[in-house]
């Protein structure tokens, strides 16, 4: 197997590239229904945040006023209050302002608290409908997004990337809130307090806005890439984690050690040169808010130590206002230091909802009318009309495939590997749709009939039985959920699966494990099967049902089947050509073209495709012409040769 490249592009980079403003479409799109919890967590924190600059100034009212010989009436934050309503003794006074300030933080712990639920439920509740909006749109893409997809990449955006959204929507906004609050309210505190002394305070405000706005160009980059990286991670620990049996059976524990530390590697450095950027920034930012507070420290103090204003300065500085104007610059430190912070967030959030939002506006190739017409099925015929199919660019997978099949009738596709043969009977069931020509059911085009109606009407057992996680109860009334016991249990009779059942631990109650591991390969062809019967289909598709059974427990399985297929449209595929010999019609492919085709019989005695794979299956290898073994040897290169470029 060829490694897969890691060192790749994003795999989602090419939708990426069509997203546009993905936080301002986040907001609109999913926060719209949720103004009313952002709206309490905004202006909470807006409150919260001008209650906590209140103590500052009421010390400052206390020291000029009370201890000094200011008057306590015409200090800053008791002018809007009338006269008669403020006391006139030191007691008093003092009394007043610790009331206040006790009050300030009694009620700034309300809005804090009404903030934090705002901003809470907001982040959660977005992050929750975004989620189940990106699988939805996810599980109805067409199985071609997935052929070129591996599973830990989607699910890199299902968890991580909607993850990291919640923090941003929820410690970043409240973040954002405190920054503009503090940094307006401080600022104009500060002007009315002094204009002169605040333009020293507030000096290093145009460097951090600079020195910002380099980080987020240099950062944005590198975010995307560590997305990128993480989905890579996924990947490769999904991928080891599902085929674990065969790491061990093979052992090779060392070498998927070494793929994995390779990967892990690989996020690693993308990840450190993101943190080596933000460790060099957050210290610079906060170097640079710590230069207002010393110039402050430094003008102020020499104001109020010598009388007189230093420098171009005029007028007083009294010690209260100093010390309101310290305590306020060490407020908007933090704030203005934290700014880096914000927008570590927010291009985080936004390098996850360009792949978010580039997964949703991802467009298949089979288009969904919603006011299409239900299939209506009569008596099964099915016609495949000159239909033509390739994945995206690459060559014709099928070319030209025409038949016909009479309502009733049990059909046969055969041949190669890598004839086509599935292929021919997902486009049926619209996983794909034909590139040229058509397939109807009872003369209804497939593509012009609803797609929920066209596969309700379908049932599929595929070569891969795959059991979700629950009971095996749960697993035969999949998509027929309100089937009885006793429906389930004929079902299960008809599939030969009701005797092993009955021996299980918990007998249709038992938990089959993930992907149902918990069972053997041929109980999960027949739990397969039994959920196909139970849901009674008009078409039946068997493709290689009994590939993973024994010859006993097929020989049982195909007596039900044939009870099953009885007027009832079936396609069947198989490699075990003794399976299929009594079909109606057999059709033998052969690159994605139809060959022969006619009854087993007849097959036989045109002495073709058919014959010489009825006689590998027979063991008679020596008769078979050199022709056949070369075309099979051709067929095997170039079978090979996908699997590559495909790992």
């Amino acid at each position: 197997m060829a490694d897969v490249d890691w060192e790749e592009d994003d795999p989602f980079e090419e939708q990426r590239e069509h997203v546009e403003s993905p936080m301002r479409r986040l907001l609109f799109e999913y926060g719209r229904p949720y103004w009313f919890s952002v709206s309490v967590g905004l202006l909470s924190s807006v409150f919260a945040r001008a209650l906590d600059l209140l103590p500052a100034l009421l010390l400052a009212v206390a020291i000029d006023a009370i201890f000094g010989d200011a008057v306590f009436a015409e200090q800053v934050p008791l002018v809007v209050l009338p006269d008669a309503w403020l006391p006139t003794t030191p007691e008093g006074q003092f009394a007043f302002v610790t009331i206040a300030i006790a009050g300030s933080f009694a009620l700034g712990a309300i809005f804090h608290w009404l903030r934090n639920w705002g901003f809470n439920a907001f982040s959660q509740d977005i992050q929750h409908d975004v989620r189940t909006a990106t699988y939805d749109k996810m599980q109805r893409l067409d199985m071609e997004f997935f052929a070129s997809k591996q599973t830990g990449e989607m699910m890199s955006v299902l968890s991580n990337d909607v993850n990291q959204l919640e923090r941003f929507l929820n410690e970043g906004m409240n973040s954002a809130t405190r920054l503009i609050v503090m940094v307006f309210g401080i600022g104009f505190l500060l002007f009315w307090l002094n204009p002169q002394l605040a333009l020293v305070s507030l000096a290093p405000v145009p460097l951090i806005a600079i020195f910002t706005y380099i980080f987020v160009k240099k950062i944005q980059p590198k975010y995307a890439a560590v997305r990128s990286s993480v989905g890579k991670v996924n990947s490769r620990l999904e991928n080891n984690l599902g085929g674990i049996g065969v790491i061990k059976s093979s052992n090779t524990e060392g070498y998927e050690s070494d793929r994995v530390e390779g990967v892990s590697k690989k996020y690693y450095n993308t990840n450190w040169e993101a943190i080596w950027l933000r460790i060099r920034f957050f210290p610079g930012l906060q170097l640079i808010s710590g230069i207002g507070f010393v110039l402050t420290f430094v003008v102020g103090g020499y104001w109020v130590l010598m009388g007189t204003a230093p420098g171009p300065f005029t007028g007083t500085l009294q010690t209260g206002t100093f010390v309101a104007f310290i305590l306020y610059t060490q407020q908007l430190v933090w704030p203005m230091a934290q700014f880096g912070q914000v927008i570590n967030m927010y291009q985080r959030a936004e390098a996850s909802s360009e792949r978010i939002f580039g997964l949703m506006d991802e467009e298949g190739r089979i288009e969904r009318d919603l006011d299409a017409p239900d299939l209506e099925v009569s008596d099964g015929r099915v016609e495949y009309e000159d239909v033509t199919f390739s994945y995206e660019q690459n060559e014709r997978i099928i070319d030209d495939v025409s038949f016909e099949v009479e309502g009733g009738e049990t059909v046969a596709l055969v041949g190669p590997t890598g004839a086509g043969k599935s292929t021919v009977l997902k486009l049926l069931l619209r996983l794909y749709d034909v590139d040229d020509g058509a397939i109807s059911v009872d003369e209804q085009d497939i593509r012009d009939v609803s797609l929920a109606s066209l596969r309700q009407s379908m049932g599929y057992v595929g070569q891969e039985s795959f059991l979700f996680y629950g009971t095996v109860e749960e697993n035969i009334t999949y998509g027929t959920f309100d089937a009885s016991r006793e429906e389930i249990v004929e079902a299960a009779k008809a599939a030969e699966a009701h005797d092993f059942i009955q021996n299980l631990p918990d007998g249709y109650d038992t938990m089959v494990g993930e992907r149902g591991v918990k069972l053997s390969g041929g109980q999960r062809q027949r739990v397969a099967i039994a959920r196909a019967v139970l849901k009674d289909p008009d078409v039946l598709v068997l493709d290689e049902a009994t590939s993973d059974v024994d010859t006993e427990t097929e020989m049982l399985i195909q007596r039900s089947i044939d009870d099953l297929t009885v007027d009832r449209t079936t396609f069947a595929i198989a490699h075990r050509l003794s399976t299929i010999k009594d079909a109606d019609q057999i059709l033998v492919l052969e690159d994605g073209a139809i060959v022969e085709r006619g009854t087993h019989g007849e097959l036989l005695e045109n002495g073709g495709l058919y014959s010489h794979l009825w006689g590998v299956q027979a063991g008679e290898i020596e008769e078979l012409p050199q022709e056949f073994i070369e075309r099979a040897q051709r067929r095997q290169a170039r079978t090979e040769a996908s699997t590559d470029d495909d790992d």
